[in-house]
């Protein structure tokens, strides 16, 4: 019998033949932390009594949620995690470099790897076919010091893609459209694998977009087979040599497949409170609207700057509406910096914030005030996300996103076209 890409990957990786149901003993080929999590990682790895690390040099210890800090606790852990990468030898991320799941895709991720990270979106490494997952902070103590951990192999829902996006719809509306369809729950430790010819119309960055969001359905992890998309962007990497093809077998078997028509889909929002809470964003037409959010590891990429940048140019945002821009790496910003990005974006109004999380979990750097209202192109939207309770966030793509940060008000970006 075939294999999903799931069961493919972690039957290499433990050496046995893994079916859904199974219980796998697997090698773990990345482990990393964030500096929210990762702290408890660590000091759990340090009283677990573990001397060294397995692969020092695939693992991360990044400075991203909360970077640059804003409390002295927060700045305390960064130390922390400093002397905790010197001790061991391990790569540091440190403050300004970006958001870890942006470098992991930029740096470290290969297709046929399982990587784990104390952080829900590690998810994201499955666009390059990477069995990339979320781990809380003891199972990824132990896979830093053992090099692997048991995973229980998913059952596969196969979002099976015809077609291509139209004007002005993206990746952020197809994964909002999905999860609105099958519910936050809807694939709760399951991995969502996307097939069909539509895949080889997105790129490996609307990919990451996909893969990003598919924990937000309780997805274990967000699977797309490896083909010339990530080798294109794997060598523009400089790490060609990472690359392999990996596909799904063609009598694999999976619990269910979804059809989604990519030309058939429209711009999408998620409303407050709930990412499955999913409208058009024409019935959102007239929603004020005081802050717009641009970054994340959703979208904060130099695609997502472009056409925000391209949508703003010439152009001031609305009176009354901050705008926020943040890059998701370093190499982002330069690149956003030498394309022109940043200085239209910053003529048209933006504020410039640094490679990062910023807005996006309400740590810092945009938190909204009471009974204000966001337009955010991160991944989550539940009550008190952004840092208050009694604010409001809508997640839709950056297309949406400047449209609104134009009008003032929640817009469907083919009005601005």
């Amino acid at each position: 019998m075939g294999k999903t890409l799931a069961e493919k990957i972690l039957s290499d990786r433990s050496g046995t033949d893994a079916s859904a149901g199974d219980i796998a003993i697997s090698r773990v080929d990345l482990a990393f932390v964030q500096d929210t999590t990762g702290p408890l990682t660590l000091r759990i790895f340090e009283e677990g009594g573990f001397e060294e690390l397995a692969d020092p040099s695939r693992t991360v210890l990044f400075m991203d949620h909360a970077a640059p800090s804003p409390a002295r606790g927060l700045s305390t852990d960064h130390v922390f995690m400093r002397e905790f990468g010197r001790q061991f030898d391990c790569a540091v991320s440190d403050v300004g470099d970006g958001v870890c799941h942006q470098l992991v895709a930029e740096r470290y991720a290969r297709p046929g790897d399982v990587i784990v990270g104390s952080d829900s979106h590690s998810v994201t490494a499955g666009a390059f076919g990477a069995f990339g997952t979320g781990m809380g902070s003891s199972d990824v103590a132990v896979a830093m010091a053992l090099g692997k951990n048991w995973f229980r192999v998913p059952e596969t829902l196969r979002i099976w893609l015809t077609g291509s996006l139209g004007p002005m719809v993206y990746s952020k509306d197809l994964i909002l459209h999905l999860i609105g369809l099958i519910g936050a729950d809807g694939a709760t430790y399951m991995a969502l694998e996307f097939a069909g010819p539509g895949v080889e119309t997105l790129s490996l960055a609307d990919r990451l977009v996909v893969s990003n969001m598919a924990v937000e359905a309780g997805a274990k992890v967000g699977l797309f087979p490896s083909d010339e998309k990530t080798r294109e962007f794997l060598e523009a990497m400089g790490r060609g040599k990472d690359y392999r093809a990996l596909a799904a077998d063609a009598d694999a078997r999976y619990q269910r497949t979804i059809e989604i028509a990519l030309d058939s889909l429209q711009p999408v929002a998620s409303c407050p409170h709930t990412v499955d809470n999913v409208r058009l964003v024409s019935e959102l037409s007239g929603t004020r609207v005081e802050q717009v959010f641009v970054g994340t590891c959703t979208n904060g990429r130099l695609e997502d700057l472009g056409l925000v940048a391209r949508m703003l140019a010439g152009k001031r945002k609305a009176d009354g509406t901050r705008l926020l821009v943040a890059p998701a790496s370093r190499q982002v910003l330069l690149q956003a910096i030498e394309h022109g990005y940043v200085a239209s974006l910053i003529e048209s109004g933006a504020v410039m914030l640094p490679p990062g999380c910023a807005a996006c979990l309400g740590l810092h750097q945009g938190v909204l005030g009471d009974g204000e209202t966001c337009l955010s192109t991160a991944n989550r939207n539940f009550k008190g996300r952004m840092g208050n309770p009694d604010a409001f966030v809508y997640l839709a793509s950056p297309a949406t996103a400047a449209a609104t940060a134009l009008a003032g008000i929640i817009t469907d970006p083919r009005e601005m076209r």
